[in-house]
């Protein structure tokens, strides 16, 4: 008997620190599927990004097997890591909590090149500037 689809199941999980607790038991429970080995093998993929949140895409098939695609993570997290800040400005026109680099910038487009939607890296940059300062990160040259 051929396996067939039973649903696809997407959510965001920190990389390298997933466990059984939501988001990921609540998303996958219903299912069937082995935690414990889905759990698993999440943390080994994701060990070079921990902490970071990490969007993941789960084909679930209905003999509890499943398929576990990661993507890379999210550019908001990628940007906070260069700039080497927490979070984020709470007043952003007014307030600047730091600054990154356009080659910091082009290093972040390399690594998520696959899940962007610009053609061209200095697309791409711009994108990321634009999200840098709508956090309230200077971009400097």
């Amino acid at each position: 008997m051929a396996k067939q689809l039973q649903a696809v199941v997407k959510f965001h999980a920190a990389g390298g620190k997933a466990t059984a607790a939501p988001p990921v038991g609540t998303a996958l429970g219903k299912y069937g599927l082995n935690l414990g080995q889905f759990v698993k093998e999440f943390n080994d993929r994701t060990k070079d990004a921990e902490g970071m949140r990490i969007p993941v895409v789960v084909k679930v098939y209905n003999d509890r097997s499943y398929e576990l695609e990661t993507k890379s993570p999210h550019s908001v997290d990628l940007i906070k890591k260069a700039a080497g800040i927490d979070k984020g400005s709470q007043r952003v026109p007014k307030e600047k909590v730091g600054s990154v680099t356009v080659a910091q910038l082009e290093d972040i487009v390399k690594a998520k090149q696959k899940d962007l939607n610009a053609r061209e890296v200095a697309n791409a940059v711009r994108i990321l500037a634009g999200t840098a300062r709508s956090m309230g990160v200077d971009v400097v040259d």
